[in-house]
């Protein structure tokens, strides 16, 4: 009795691939663990950021998304007020310019 096969057919999966079977039929050789402590690692050295392994309390998650709220609050009020001093700008450049046609 022989070992099933793993290999897949070339018709099936994103046209990206091309036609490598080798895609299809590749493992990982390195567990996702090791990249896990790289990535923790170089976090730590490059930004000085540490990840947290455990689970968030639900005040926690509310002053998480307090936080985002405000942040996206504020953006939002940015863009509004720049939008209305471009809107305003624009408006008077052409109540302007239909003022100078008109004239002549």
């Amino acid at each position: 009795m022989s070992r099933r096969s793993r290999r897949h057919s070339t018709g099936f999966g994103y046209i990206g691939f091309g036609n490598s079977q080798s895609t299809f039929n590749q493992k990982t050789s390195t567990p996702f663990s090791v990249y896990k402590d790289k990535l923790d690692l170089e976090a730590h050295l490059h930004y000085k950021m540490h990840f947290l392994h455990k689970d968030l309390s639900k005040a926690d998650k509310e002053k998480i998304k307090d936080k985002i709220r405000k942040e996206e609050r504020k953006l939002f009020i940015r863009t509004a007020i720049i939008s209305l001093i471009v809107f305003i700008g624009v408006a008077y450049t052409v109540y302007y310019l239909i003022k100078q046609i008109l004239s002549h």
